[in-house]
């Protein structure tokens, strides 16, 4: 039983003794900071701009119809963490 006890002591003692032992110097600090996907967009014309004419309240006006647009959205580089240099603290 001594030997047991005497054993665990010596081989924690032994691992502990390396973190105490080493004293190095900071060379460099960085923050983790977060970088959004980037997106591109394309539109493809769905209707285009027109006028046309129309009764309304006994009236003939002539009304304008804008373009309509479909957006579709591509992921070009999805988001992701970067390194930065920044000072230490």
């Amino acid at each position: 039983m001594k030997k047991v006890l005497i054993g665990a002591f010596l081989a924690a003692s032994a691992l502990a003794a390396p973190a105490f032992a080493w004293e190095g110097q900071v060379v460099a600090c960085y923050d983790k900071v977060w970088v959004p996907a980037k997106y591109s967009t394309s539109k493809t014309l769905i209707m285009a701009a027109h006028t046309e004419w129309e009764h309304r309240n006994g009236q003939m006006i002539k009304v304008h119809y804008p373009a309509v647009y479909k957006e579709m959205k591509h992921l070009e580089t999805p988001g992701h963490y970067v390194a930065r240099k920044a000072p230490c603290r």
